[in-house]
């Protein structure tokens, strides 16, 4: 529980020096150091991103960092998405979905690396069917693999919104909550059709550690290099993805040759049936 409660707490600082991306690890470190099955990892990353995240929305907020016409055109159509996206999970087996939150941590370590333009301060008006479009999307993605996805909406409320770069962070914090809400409501369902739970000690356990990390990360991010926060970082992503990629991809394979044993298995069956009929 030590290494799971070191993750809780590097999952906050990247949150409050980076003012996003931490939540992606939360996944991971809930199935490979707590030992939790996938689903119940997911579901329950929902509650912890929603947590921490509310934490720095209200804080966000009360600065007046929080653009409200985006929470609108952003956040509704994510908390559909959401909704969705944790629909589309129970359609499918954990190994799937740790598939696609592998590429999915690929994708964040690219955009972690990529430089990101902060000379936008003044807010344009922004395309919304573009705005709505994104905002659904990102929810699918936040309901399937769990994450709050703020490296995906800060940029996009950076560049199609045109919110200066607190601004957007503010915001997404916001949006975040409203995703993990829906997401997690449906969650519920797809736990109790397969029989499974949530351990709400752990879940309170990470919100706490996390939460601190993020005040400490927001106290001591202030004096380092952001682009080398988010070199490390992106290069944290590339290592845990890794593993995870080739990990469900030897599930899948194994699944697959387990499949096909047994459908040999069936048709030599099948057929000493008819010879003996003949």
């Amino acid at each position: 529980m030590l290494f799971a409660l070191l993750g809780a707490l590097l999952v906050g600082l990247s949150l409050g020096s980076l003012g996003s991306g931490g939540s992606i690890l939360t996944v991971p470190v809930l199935t490979y150091l707590v030992g939790q099955p996938e689903k119940v990892a997911i579901a329950g990353s929902l509650v912890i991103v929603g947590g921490i995240a509310l934490v720095g929305a209200i804080t966000a907020w009360r600065a007046g960092k929080v653009d409200l016409r985006s929470v609108l055109w952003f956040g509704i159509p994510g908390m559909v998405g959401s909704f969705g996206g944790a629909w589309l999970g129970g359609l499918v087996s954990g190994t799937v979905q740790l598939v696609v939150f592998g590429a999915l941590m690929m994708v964040g370590a690219w955009l972690m690396l990529k430089p990101m333009d902060t000379s936008r301060s003044a807010p344009v008006s922004p395309p919304r069917a573009l705005i709505v479009v994104e905002g659904f999307l990102v929810g699918i993605i936040t309901g399937f693999v769990g994450v709050g996805g703020g490296f995906l909406i800060v940029p996009a409320l950076g560049i199609l919104g045109g919110l200066s770069m607190s601004r957007a962070i503010g915001t997404s914090l916001v949006i975040i909550v409203m995703k993990s809400l829906a997401g997690f409501a449906k969650y519920q369902g797809v736990l109790a059709a397969q029989g499974l739970e949530l351990d709400w000690t752990v879940i309170g356990l990470f919100v706490a550690v996390g939460i601190a990390g993020s005040l400490l990360g927001q106290k001591f991010g202030q004096g380092l290099s952001e682009v080398r926060l988010r070199q490390c970082f992106a290069a944290l992503l590339i290592v845990v993805g890794s593993g995870i990629l080739a990990q469900g991809a030897w599930r899948l394979s194994a699944a697959d040759s387990q499949a096909a044993t047994r459908d040999s298995a069936a048709l030599s069956q099948v057929q000493m049936g008819t010879s003996r009929g003949a």
